[in-house]
């Protein structure tokens, strides 16, 4: 067997932990795909992966072929890409990481643009809280906005800056009153992500300096779409990038709480591999990111106080 085939199919196993997803994502019988892993750990003389009736997961060996094959297989796309580019344009697939709201909302109209470009390549949109393994999950690149970033083992590139707002529905404003300082959101509902915030402690600059406040609320979760419905709903305060919240500000379904304090901002990075040089196709749309991120969409300047009503002037304007 084409020892390079079967490593591809062994990390589709493994990065899917299933031999049926592989096998549907491969176009390929799950009765061959077994057959090309089995070759491959009797060809190693290792066993590559456990099996149970519920998961499959990688044994030792398995993560240390995982790691090496995927170089190899990369390694061997990009001369294959090196030699199709001296004569063809790139093509093949580029697997992207990105959180869901900003992927939805900001990354996909560019994606689009790009394939509209380049129609012989897939771009492949995955979930990424933050927290995915670029090599378990085969991405070539990853979105990650943060505060900042912890893994030195990729190479990032700063995008640009997330301002972030402080906001709560007009409702829950008039019916628990705005708060007047960062202290008083410790009486409040606060909701909080808990990603961004696994101390609960909301950090902002304004007029007095910096403050920061340890705040509480009913509602968590690690899903900024969760939080910013819950305040739109009237049940909370909740921190978001401004990104998410322009539309419900300008529509008046939220309004900015405390508009003198902002939140800390975040960066939107790009990550990628540091182990080998990208493949072109890789590498042209990660040209085509920075390009329209150096046009500073609107939502990455930062928010002026005025811009939206005053929290407490919303809540006492209304019947």
């Amino acid at each position: 067997m084409d020892r390079l085939h079967c490593l591809k199919i062994f990390s589709e196993v493994a990065r899917n932990s299933s031999f049926a997803e592989a096998a549907a994502r491969l176009g390929m019988s799950r009765a061959a795909v077994s057959k090309h892993v089995a070759w491959l750990e009797e060809s190693i003389g290792a066993q590559l992966l456990q099996r149970t009736t519920k998961q499959v997961n990688l044994t030792e060996a398995g993560l240390r072929v995982l790691e090496n094959g995927l170089m190899l297989i990369e390694r061997y796309e990009e001369i294959e890409a090196d030699v199709r580019n001296s004569v063809s344009a790139p093509r093949g697939v580029i697997r992207v990481g990105t959180p869901p709201s900003f992927g939805a909302r900001h990354l996909l109209p560019v994606v689009t643009s790009f394939a509209t470009l380049h129609p012989d390549i897939q771009v492949f949109l995955s979930l990424d809280d933050g927290r995915a393994n670029l090599v378990s999950e085969g991405l070539d690149l990853s979105v990650r906005i943060a505060p900042a970033l912890e893994d030195a083992s990729y190479r990032a590139q700063l995008l640009m800056k997330a301002p972030q707002v402080l906001v709560a529905s007009p409702a829950y404003l008039k019916r628990v009153g705005a708060p007047r300082t960062v202290q008083e959101l410790a009486q409040h509902n606060c909701l909080v992500h808990t990603l961004k915030f696994p101390t609960n402690i909301w950090r902002f600059s304004g007029p007095e300096g910096r403050a920061s406040i340890r705040v509480r609320g009913s509602v968590c979760s690690n899903f900024g779409d969760t939080l910013q419905n819950a305040a739109i709903i009237g049940h909370g305060i909740s921190v978001h990038p401004f990104y998410m919240v322009a539309d419900d500000l300008a529509a008046g379904r939220l309004v900015v709480v405390l508009p003198d304090w902002e939140p800390t901002e975040l960066d939107i990075y790009v990550i990628y591999s540091a182990r080998q040089k990208l493949p072109t196709r890789v590498r042209a749309l990660l040209d085509y990111i920075k390009q329209w991120a150096q046009s500073e969409p609107e939502w990455s300047a930062p928010v002026a106080p005025l811009a939206f009503p005053e929290a407490g002037r919303a809540a006492e304007a209304m019947p």
